[in-house]
């Protein structure tokens, strides 16, 4: 896999406009922690071609990490027709990668005629139960976008208008709320059997 450089905040602009998902990371040529991110995230989208990525040389290019409030690298910006939807800071390992990449929900029984769930965590980088709570679904192979409504005010809002509720971690389960770190309700939910 080889990602496109991106020079330019109008150059990305008009090569994500028309994708329907596009990944772009923003790194710092030279770093251990962007090569790390790199390497992991070509070790997991190995075989898979439906994927789109740019890189970013925050070093040379000035003028995209601050239209997006990124503040570190490494940084993956994760864009859903021409719009940011989320962004994953550091290096991960590439199984986290990989299942951030999948196109589909994966969890146990969906071999079995149960229907794909569709899970949003919104959620904080300070929140140690939010990481708790995103660790246990990974460990369960669920695919699941996760919102840090620290940066998105109009997301803490809503989430506050919909559930009541201003902590977090929260989780959307097609459409229902789960407030905290609930296990029985989250495993009733998605159907996940221990």
């Amino acid at each position: 896999m080889e990602f496109k450089e991106i020079r330019s905040h109008q150059e990305l602009i008009e090569n994500i406009k028309d994708l329907e998902k596009v990944y772009v990371l923003l790194y710092k040529k030279g770093s251990e922690l962007s090569e790390c991110a790199q390497n992991n995230i070509c070790e997991a989208v190995k075989g898979n071609k439906n994927l789109v990525f740019f890189k970013v040389n925050v070093a040379e290019v000035r003028d995209i990490h601050d239209k997006y409030s990124v503040s570190s690298v490494p940084a993956l910006l994760d864009f859903e027709k021409g719009k940011l939807k989320n962004v994953i800071k550091g290096c991960n390992d590439s199984g986290y990668y990989k299942s951030l990449f999948q196109s589909l929900i994966h969890y146990r029984g969906e071999g079995e005629g149960k229907a794909v769930k569709s899970v949003t965590v919104y959620s904080t980088p300070t929140c140690s139960w939010c990481n708790t709570l995103k660790s246990y679904l990974r460990k369960n192979g669920i695919r699941f976008r996760d919102i840090d409504i620290s940066r998105d005010s109009n997301k803490a809002e809503e989430l506050v208008r919909r559930s009541g509720q201003q902590g977090v971690p929260q989780t959307e389960i097609n459409g229902q709320i789960v407030v905290g770190f609930d296990k029985t309700r989250i495993n009733e939910l998605l159907e996940i059997e221990e």
